[in-house]
């Protein structure tokens, strides 16, 4: 498996987790309370609307939690710490045409 395989399977699971549907004492995972998607964002050197076109974020919500109004709910926090640690794997899965989750 792929290290773009891997991270986004762990992104699968931590959704799950998140849903409810798989207990949580499965699987080690930590997905921070609070995440600072400002700073992502300007480590990534993008504007709001490159971050939310690239990522597939709506603007508005990406605002939102930039001036913290609203707080990324954990399968969000969960994908954000995946774009913090390994943008370049998020785009490329992202790109790649003809392959969903299914």
């Amino acid at each position: 498996m792929g290290e773009g395989s891997r991270i986004l399977q762990g992104a699968r699971e931590a959704l799950a987790i998140a849903r409810g549907e798989i207990p949580e004492e499965d699987f080690a995972v930590h997905i921070p309370e609070t995440v600072d998607v400002r700073r992502i964002r300007e480590k990534l050197q993008m504007t709001q609307a490159e971050f939310a076109r690239v990522f597939g974020f709506k603007l508005a919500t990406l605002r939102h939690w930039e001036q913290k109004s609203r707080n990324p709910e954990g399968p969000a926090r969960a994908y954000l710490l995946v774009i913090d640690r390994e943008p370049d794997v998020v785009r490329r899965v992202l790109r790649e045409p003809g392959r969903d989750c299914r």
